[in-house]
């Protein structure tokens, strides 16, 4: 025996009881560098470190594109839309401007906004019209709206505070062909009324403003008008409809319920965010959940294939673990070697899907702008997806947690081999060598 064995099985014999031992690592190591006769074992071996790290990668990407979605929505949604929305009971609200200071002096509350509302019909220079939002508001309250005001692309708020002209969807534009200076006609059900019964009022407008928020469904639908103009235009002289109530967290609309209807003095119906879109949230969160266990069974499969791969390895590895008990090593020691032989796998894996998750978030409208051009086609049409650009916010949370799932799945997934290994009796190996 030469002296470089005889250290080597010193050295397997002084770590049999340290978990983990230099030795182990080595042998793992080599048992990962698979020679030329033993390929398709490093095939397999492949094939597991790819399905990992694209499961984890899918499950990071997708999982930060619907919780971009979800942040996106509720900013947009949010960011137009009040809180909380108080609508009169047992009487029209004609006070709303006391009222309205009330609710702004609650604790909690950020801005009280009275607006007239109403459906309309909207055409310009491109033949027929479209179906139209009209939200009648003050200029000073319009420019505390920062979703709206802070995204004017053409135009200015001027000629809107003198009550000369209305704001329009940058959509809403496109699909009639208007710019700011342009005409606008408005075509309201709700007109005069007349020997003949009630005729549609019609009125044109001057565009003085193209805003685009960013979600398509507002963007192609809502128009701003001079709150006093609408309520000319809708038959409420002196009137509002409705006061929405942006709070400083949302979260906090069921504690300010009771204050506000307090701050009310009378009966009024309000509804928060939350009843208003607790089907659409709800179904999000029912469609996040589900994608998160479908796109683990990438992970569970590539599992399956470590559990196969180190299976193979075991039995093609027979004769040199029945040497290594034979030398002096311990059943411990060669479960810890096909261990480590198969975390490594999964380890590197799941951190090079971490890798690749990250980067592709990062850059994930580029990459769709890429594929969209490439195929010709909207890849997550706006129109549909209501968003105008793909957004994507990873969670740290979920992201350790998609890291400690597939983790585990890897490290249960080599204990069965390892356990086989650690099992086998060297001298029914070695009988017919």
């Amino acid at each position: 025996m030469t002296a470089e064995e005889t250290s080597t099985e010193a050295a397997g014999k002084g770590n049999a009881n340290r978990p983990f031992s230099a030795f182990e690592r080595m042998v793992a190591w080599r048992y990962l560098r698979a020679r030329r006769k033993e390929a398709y074992i490093s095939v397999i071996a492949g094939f597991s470190f790819i399905g990992i790290m694209l499961g984890v990668a899918t499950l990071i990407i997708v999982m930060a594109v619907m919780n971009g979605f979800r942040t996106e929505l509720i900013s947009k949604i949010l960011g137009l839309n009040g809180h909380m929305i108080v609508q009169p009971i047992d009487q029209p609200l004609s006070d709303y401007v006391d009222l309205a200071k009330k609710f702004e002096a609650v604790d909690g509350v950020k801005m009280a906004l009275p607006l007239v509302e109403g459906e309309t019909l909207a055409s310009g220079k491109q033949g027929a019209g479209t179906g139209a939002l009209v939200r009648g508001i003050s200029a000073d309250d319009l420019s505390k709206l920062k979703s709206v005001s802070d995204n004017i692309k053409s135009g200015d708020m001027v000629s809107f505070a003198a009550g000369d002209g209305v704001l329009i969807g940058s959509r809403l534009a496109q699909q009639l062909g208007l710019f700011v200076g342009d005409s606008i006609t408005l075509i309201s059900p709700e007109g005069d009324v007349t020997p003949m019964g009630v005729t549609p009022r019609v009125k044109t407008y001057k565009v003085t403003g193209i805003f685009e928020i960013g979600m398509s469904e507002y963007d192609s639908s809502i128009i701003f008008m001079p709150l006093k103009e609408a309520q000319l235009y809708f038959n409420a002289e002196g009137l509002v409809q409705s006061i929405e109530i942006f709070v400083d967290n949302p979260d906090d609309v069921g504690d300010l319920r009771p204050k506000i209807e307090e701050a009310a003095g009378r009966q009024v119906f309000i509804t928060d965010w939350r009843q208003r879109n607790q089907t659409f949230f709800s179904a999000l969160q029912v469609e996040r959940n589900v994608m998160f266990m479908i796109l683990t069974l990438i992970v569970i499969v590539a599992a399956l294939n470590i559990i196969s791969g180190l299976i193979m390895l075991v039995k093609d590895k027979g004769h040199d673990i029945a040497i290594l008990r034979t030398m002096g090593a311990t059943s411990g020691a060669v479960m810890r070697i096909f261990f480590m032989t198969g975390a490594a796998i999964g380890t590197v894996g799941t951190f090079a899907g971490v890798v690749l998750g990250v980067i592709v978030c990062l850059n994930i409208e580029s990459i769709r702008q890429f594929f969209s051009w490439v195929s010709g086609t909207v890849l997550f049409d706006p129109e549909l997806y209501f968003l105008s650009k793909l957004p994507a916010d990873m969670s740290a949370g979920e992201t350790i947690a998609v890291v400690v799932m597939a983790l585990a799945l890897s490290f249960l997934a080599t204990i069965f081999p390892a356990w086989r290994a650690s099992r086998l009796d060297p001298v029914q190996a070695l009988r017919y060598e």
